[in-house]
């Protein structure tokens, strides 16, 4: 046998007994995937850099590749040097193209407009996970659209996380009914969407504050602004602000045809974040987190997401028609799950059928008010009319 043959070889042999070495070490075979960390750029130094690649060097089920200025420590690791912002995105990008790196975990990327990240905290009443879908980036420019899109990529990020079947809930924000009841049309679909529901007493499948402290659901839907208010509170409520000590990060980026395991933190994520950060991202290469994305918008267009989505646009406003308001009767019964946005409208539309109306705010958020006598009516008018 020629000597580079005995070389190859002994160099496959060498793996095997390391692979079996890690096997016995962590109770998993196989390749453990690897995952980017870039260093530069935190608020609180390099320091919490090292002290979180220490913590997540402990859970020996994936190894960590860093990316940035050279520091002391630096070395103990597989190491790429970059000295400036455009340096590191372009030595990440090449990393992740060449699969050296199954997934990264960055403080800043610019992502497209169609993918926002999935970030994920424990509930503060009871520790489950709870993924905040999105925390950062635009999936969409239309509020509902984007809302209805955050959905799947909640569901996505919990799947490829190890949740098979994780249950939906829509924060109490604008749009939560027009996207509650729009996610509902893709479940009529054929879309295999399972929703939670809330823990107050009148229930239903909008959440409350309530309900994102106990955990009621696994993906919170809402837009990107609040999710990423969301997750300053859950990490850095306790710290004074300054310093996330609580949570897995902002999340990976995702979106329909996006591929790349990017996983965003913030400049003020410390050690613990950015430690749980790195693992959220080799949980989500070793579930495959571009195929389940893949799979799952696959499933949401063959359930009409598209038209759907169209569905949602902005409609060129019709010329106003004056509408008179009938008399006046005692309005005694709330009849809610109209969006805030909506609420004049729905009104205007019972005025036209002759049930006197007015808005209002509950408890729940906005209401109809009607003549108990006329509940019945004034439901089916306003379902009939779209709005609930």
């Amino acid at each position: 046998m020629a000597e580079d043959q005995i070389k190859l070889v002994k160099g496959h042999v060498r793996d095997v007994l390391n692979d079996l070495a890690d096997a016995l070490e962590t109770g998993k075979m196989g390749d453990r995937p690897k995952v980017g960390l870039t260093i530069n750029g935190s608020e609180n130094g390099f320091a919490v850099m090292e002290e979180a690649v220490r913590l997540a060097s402990q859970k020996e089920a994936f190894d960590i590749v860093i990316i940035g200025e050279e520091q002391d420590w630096t070395a103990d690791y597989e190491f790429y040097e970059a000295n400036s912002e455009d340096e590191t995105a372009e030595v990440l990008q090449k990393l992740l193209d060449d699969n050296t790196i199954q997934g990264a975990v960055t403080l800043h990327h610019t992502f497209p407009i169609g993918v926002s990240t999935v970030g994920r905290v424990p509930a503060q009443a009871t520790g489950k996970n709870m993924y905040i879908a999105t925390t950062t980036g635009t999936t969409a420019t239309v509020r509902a659209e984007a809302m209805v899109l955050n959905a799947i990529n909640g569901v996505i990020a919990a799947k490829a996380s190890g949740v098979p079947n994780p249950k939906v809930g829509v924060l109490n924000v604008d749009d939560a009914n027009t996207v509650t009841r729009k996610l509902k049309e893709l479940q009529e679909n054929g879309y295999d969407i399972e929703f939670a529901e809330s823990g107050r007493s009148d229930g239903g499948n909008i959440l409350r504050g309530n309900d994102i402290i106990t955990g009621q659901a696994d993906v919170v839907v809402c837009d990107s602004l609040t999710g990423n208010i969301l997750m300053k509170l859950y990490g850095a409520g306790t710290t004074g602000g300054q310093y996330e000590a609580i949570g897995d990060g902002y999340g990976p980026g995702i979106g329909d045809g996006f591929k790349d395991n990017i996983c965003i933190i913030s400049r003020a994520s410390g050690a613990p974040v950015i430690a749980n950060a790195l693992e959220y991202a080799a949980q989500l290469a070793s579930g495959d987190l571009a195929q389940v994305s893949a799979d799952e918008y696959s499933k949401a267009k063959k359930a009409q997401l598209d038209e759907i989505r169209e569905d949602l646009q902005p409609k060129q406003a019709a010329a106003e028609e004056e509408v008179a308001a009938p008399d006046h009767e005692v309005v005694d019964k709330e009849i809610t799950g109209v969006d805030v946005l909506d609420l004049d409208a729905a009104v205007q539309s019972l005025w036209k059928e002759g049930i006197y109306a007015e808005s209002g705010m509950g408890c729940a958020g906005p209401i109809v008010l009607v003549n108990t006598a006329k509940e019945d009516e004034a439901r089916e008018v306003i379902t009939e009319s779209g709005f609930i």
